[in-house]
C-alpha cells in the first residue's frame, strides 16, 4: 500500500506532505515531499492511531472484541487494558479469556498483569494471584506492564508478597503502574522507591505536580465516573506553576505562549468508560475537551500516541518507518472527526462503517449465591433511633466521605430517611459464602425502589441501594437469576441487563447495550436519582482502596485508616 497525504509528524509537531508506503503491517517508508504542486490521495490529515494507556475494558460491559468495534470509530487503534476486574472473578482464566477474545479482531490490545487480586484482604473475591502467577502472566508478550499497584499500604509497609510482585516486574523489565490517590510526602517517596512509574488517580493539580516532580508519569483521567481532566488542565494552575519556575522571567514572548499551552502531564486515559459515554466518543473527545482548555493540540495528540507507546515499549504511535501501521484520517485538528481507521495497514473503519465482525463466544462465569429475602437487608437495633456511619457519595467522584447521622427505627429495624437523602446499601457476596453486609448511603436521592449491580469494584460481589428491603431483595434476585448484570426495581417494575460473562460483560453490540442502559438509567432518574451515571457511581461504593468510607461484603470499611468500622455507633 502506498499513498500521498498530509500527515502529523509527532517528533517535530508539524503537518508534513509525504508519500507513505506500508509493507507487512508496518510503515516501510515515509518520505517528506515538497508542498509545491502536492496532491494528496486523501482529504484530511493522517494521524497515528490513538492509544488508551489505561483502561478496564470490563467497565464498558463489552467484550474486548465488541469494544474494538466502537473504539475504531473514534480513532483508537490500541489500548493497554488492565483485566483486573475479570481477574478478581476468575483469576488467570479470566485474563486468558480477555487475551483470546481480543485476538479475534483487527485491533491492537495490550494488557497489564493485575497486581492486586484480591485488591485487599478485607473482601471476598473469586480468585487470588500471587507473585508466581504474576511472573507467568508477565512472560506473555501481550502483557506489557504490571498493573496499577493499589495496595500502597502494602508497598509502604514492605509487605513481602507485594514486594515480590514488584520485583518480578523489575526483573522482566516491564513498567509498574501506580494507584495512589492523595498519597504525598514521605509515603509517596517510599512508594516511588519501588520503581512505580505512573499514577492515574490525581484529582488535584498540586497532587499531580508533586508526583510529576518526583518522577511519575501522570495519566490525566477522563472517564465516566472520575473526570479529572478539567482539574489537571486548569489554565490558572498552569500559569501559576510556570511562574514559580526559576527561568520563567527569561522566556521570550513567543516561547512563553508555547509554554503556557503545554499540558505538563504525560498521558490522557479513560480508566473506566461507561458504554453510554463510549458510544459518543473516546480519546478523540477527550482531546477536543482538553484543547478547549487552551492546550496545544499537537502535545495532546502526543499524550495518546507516541508517549504511551514509548513508555510501554509498543512499536506504534507515530507515522515513522519501522513502526506498526496504525493510523487514522481525520477531517482536521479542530474537530477530529475520524473518516478512516487502519490497524496494521488494514482498513477497519471507513466513513461510518466498521469493516469487521466479532466472534461468537462461550460465556465464562463464577456465580454461586442463593436468592435473598427482604430480611437479609434489615438492620436491627433495639431502640427508637441510632447514630450510624453513613457513606456520602458524590456525582462523578470515586472518593466518598464518612458522615454520622441519626436514623429512626420501626419494629426495631433502622429505616431510610428520604428527607435526609439517606437510603440503604448492601454488599452481597457471590462466591459461595452468601454473606450480606448492610449500611446506609447518602447521595443517590432515590425516593422509591432499588438498583443492583454485579459490577462492584474490585471483587464484583453484588451491590444494591434501595429505599426498602423488599425492593432490594427483588433487585438482587434479578441479578442472581441472570448470573450477573444490573437491575432496577420499583414495586412491580423490574428491568435488567444480563451480563453473563463473569457477571461483568456481554457480547451484545454496543447499540443494544447502550439502549438498554439508557432505559435503565432513565428508570433510575424516575426514582429520583440526580447522578449522571448511577450504576457507575454504585460500582465504586465497594472500592476499598479509595477513601473514605466504602462497603465490602464483610462490612463498612474506612479507607483512611484501612480498617473496618461499626455501622452503629
Amino acid at each position: 500500500m502506498k499513498f500521498k497525504a498530509y500527515y502529523l509528524d509527532v517528533l517535530s509537531n508539524s503537518i508534513r506532505p509525504g508519500e507513505i508506503s506500508i509493507k507487512n503491517s508496518f510503515f516501510d517508508s515515509v518520505r517528506i515531499l515538497s508542498d509545491e504542486n502536492f496532491t494528496p490521495d486523501f482529504d484530511g490529515i493522517v494521524l497515528p492511531g490513538f492509544i488508551d494507556a489505561h483502561i478496564h475494558i470490563e467497565s464498558s460491559m463489552l467484550t474486548p472484541a465488541q469494544f474494538a468495534r466502537i473504539a475504531v470509530r473514534y480513532g483508537t487503534t490500541s489500548v493497554v487494558a488492565d483485566p483486573h476486574e475479570i481477574a478478581n472473578v476468575l483469576g488467570i482464566d479470566g485474563v486468558d479469556f480477555m487475551i483470546e477474545n481480543a485476538a479475534g479482531v483487527p485491533f491492537d490490545f495490550y494488557f497489564s498483569a493485575p497486581s492486586c487480586v484480591p485488591a485487599t484482604i478485607f473482601e471476598t473475591s473469586g480468585a487470588t494471584l500471587d507473585h508466581n502467577d504474576i511472573e507467568k502472566l508477565l512472560m506473555n508478550d501481550k502483557i506489557v506492564a504490571l498493573a496499577e499497584m493499589m495496595n500502597f499500604p502494602g508497598v509502604i509497609n514492605d509487605d513481602p508478597e507485594v514486594l515480590a510482585k514488584l520485583d518480578v516486574a523489575k526483573k522482566l523489565n516491564k513498567p509498574t503502574d501506580g494507584h495512589a490517590p492523595l498519597l504525598l510526602g514521605k509515603d509517596l517517596d517510599k512508594y516511588l522507591s519501588k520503581a512505580i512509574s505512573t499514577d492515574h488517580e490525581c484529582s488535584r493539580f498540586s497532587e499531580a505536580i508533586e508526583k510529576k516532580d518526583k518522577g511519575m508519569k501522570i495519566m490525566v483521567r477522563d472517564g465516566s465516573s472520575a473526570k479529572n481532566l478539567e482539574a489537571l488542565f486548569d489554565f490558572t494552575d498552569r500559569v501559576n506553576y510556570w511562574k514559580n519556575q526559576d527561568n520563567f522571567g527569561y522566556y521570550p514572548n513567543e516561547a512563553l505562549e508555547k509554554v503556557l499551552l503545554d499540558p505538563i502531564f504525560d498521558f490522557i486515559v479513560s480508566d473506566d468508560k461507561h458504554v453510554v459515554d463510549l458510544i459518543e466518543g473516546h480519546l478523540n473527545k477527550s482531546i477536543k475537551k482538553a484543547k478547549d482548555l487552551e492546550l496545544d493540540v499537537y502535545e495532546l495528540i502526543k499524550m495518546v500516541t507516541i508517549a504511551p507507546a514509548m513508555h510501554y515499549n509498543i512499536n506504534s504511535g507515530g507515522i515513522i518507518e519501522g513502526m506498526r501501521a496504525n493510523f487514522i484520517i481525520v477531517d482536521d485538528l479542530d474537530n477530529l472527526n475520524v473518516k478512516k481507521t487502519y490497524v496494521g495497514g488494514e482498513l477497519v473503519f471507513d466513513d461510518g462503517e466498521v469493516l469487521f465482525d466479532v466472534p461468537e463466544i462461550e460465556a465464562i462465569n463464577n456465580f454461586d449465591v442463593d436468592n435473598k429475602t427482604s430480611a437479609d437487608f434489615d438492620v436491627f437495633y433495639d431502640g427508637m433511633e441510632a447514630s450510624v456511619n453513613v457513606i456520602k457519595c458524590f456525582n462523578g467522584e470515586l472518593i466518598t466521605e464518612k458522615v454520622v447521622d441519626t436514623l429512626k427505627t420501626e419494629d426495631n429495624i433502622l429505616q431510610s430517611d428520604l428527607d435526609k437523602d439517606i437510603i440503604k446499601i448492601a454488599n452481597v457476596e457471590r462466591y459461595g459464602g452468601n454473606t450480606v453486609a448492610n449500611g446506609f448511603i447518602q447521595g443517590f436521592n432515590l425516593k422509591s425502589g432499588a438498583i443492583a449491580s454485579s459490577i462492584s469494584h474490585d471483587s464484583h460481589n453484588i451491590l444494591v441501594v434501595g429505599v426498602n428491603s423488599d425492593d432490594m431483595a427483588k433487585a438482587v434476585n434479578s441479578v442472581i437469576k441472570n448470573k450477573g448484570g444490573i437491575a432496577v426495581v420499583d414495586k412491580n417494575y423490574i428491568k435488567s441487563l444480563p451480563l453473563p460473562i463473569a457477571g461483568l460483560m456481554t457480547n451484545e453490540d454496543i447499540e443494544t447495550v447502550s439502549q438498554t442502559i439508557t432505559e435503565l438509567e432513565d428508570a433510575v432518574r424516575l426514582l429520583g436519582s440526580r447522578l449522571d451515571s448511577p450504576f457507575t457511581t454504585l460500582s465504586f461504593m465497594a472500592l476499598l482502596v479509595i477513601p473514605s468510607l466504602k462497603i465490602s461484603n464483610k462490612g463498612l470499611f474506612d479507607g483512611d485508616s484501612f480498617s473496618f468500622v461499626d455501622l452503629i455507633l
